[in-house]
């Protein structure tokens, strides 16, 4: 998912007034000024870090990871995951890339099930 300054900001405008937020009390509960906070919507600032994206998206009962990426971000945990099997995790996002949402989801439940027979056998 391709992201840019200004579609997020757009985005993040869009969705806090559809959630009857005002700029102000936005900001205040997303801890970053009102100042910041309308350049980021406007699309003249960088969108914020992966805390206070994280902070934007459950005020607004979005997805955390899709706002992070839409943010142009990456979550927080990925890079140890990636690293813990620094050859086995970037082949198998690598070839999940071409995949379908719905087969992700499979793929996504499948890894769940393991991690669950995982967790019993130890």
């Amino acid at each position: 998912m391709t992201s840019s300054p200004s579609k997020f900001g757009q985005l993040l405008r869009e969705k806090r007034m559809a959630m009857g937020y005002s700029l102000r009390k936005f900001a205040k509960l997303a801890n970053v000024s009102p100042t910041y906070l309308s350049l980021v919507e406007q699309g003249n600032a960088d969108p914020p870090t992966v805390e206070r994206v994280t902070k934007m998206a459950e005020l607004l009962d979005e997805n955390v990871d899709e706002w992070i990426s839409l943010a142009g971000r990456v979550p927080d945990d990925l890079p140890e995951i990636i690293q813990s099997q620094p050859v086995q995790m970037p082949e198998l996002l690598r070839e999940a890339s071409g995949l379908t949402p719905e087969q992700l989801q499979k793929l996504t439940e499948q890894a769940r099930r393991f991690n669950r027979n995982n967790k019993r056998s130890t």
